[in-house]
C-alpha cells in the first residue's frame, strides 16, 4: 500500500510540473507579431537622453534578444519607424520591416526601447 501511496504522489508531483510548460506553449503559441505596417508602441524610461536620442521619424533597428546556454544573443529582425510620442514613457511607431513581437528591443546607439503592441 506504501508503495502505492508514492507512486501516486510522484505521478501528481510530475503532473504539476508539467502543467505550467503546457500553458506557457499555449501562449506562445497565440504570440502577437506585428508585420509591415503595423503599429506598435516603444516603452522607454522617459528620462532626457532617450527623448533627447530617439526622435520623431527616426528609423529604428529592431533585435530579438534570446537566451541559450546561458549566452545572450541579439539578431536583427526589422525596423520601425517612430511616429508620435504617447505620454511620457512611450512613442507610437510603424513596423517598416520585418516581424515585431512585444518584449523585441529597439536600439539607437545608447538608448533602447522595449516593444509594446496596444492590443495587449
Amino acid at each position: 500500500m506504501d508503495r502505492i501511496t508514492k507512486m501516486a504522489f510522484t505521478l501528481l508531483f510530475s503532473a504539476l510540473l508539467a502543467a505550467p510548460v503546457a500553458a506557457n506553449a499555449a501562449e506562445r503559441k497565440g504570440e502577437v507579431v506585428m508585420k509591415e505596417g503595423g503599429t506598435v508602441h516603444l516603452f522607454h524610461s522617459g528620462t532626457s537622453d532617450v527623448k533627447k536620442e530617439i526622435c520623431l521619424n527616426d528609423v529604428i533597428p529592431v533585435y530579438r534578444e534570446t537566451m541559450a546556454g546561458g549566452h545572450t544573443t541579439s539578431r536583427k529582425v526589422g525596423k520601425v519607424k517612430v511616429l508620435s510620442y504617447e505620454g511620457e514613457h512611450y512613442f507610437e511607431a510603424q513596423v517598416l520591416e520585418g516581424e515585431v513581437k512585444p518584449g523585441d528591443i529597439v536600439k539607437k546607439k545608447s538608448a533602447s526601447c522595449l516593444i509594446y503592441t496596444p492590443n495587449q
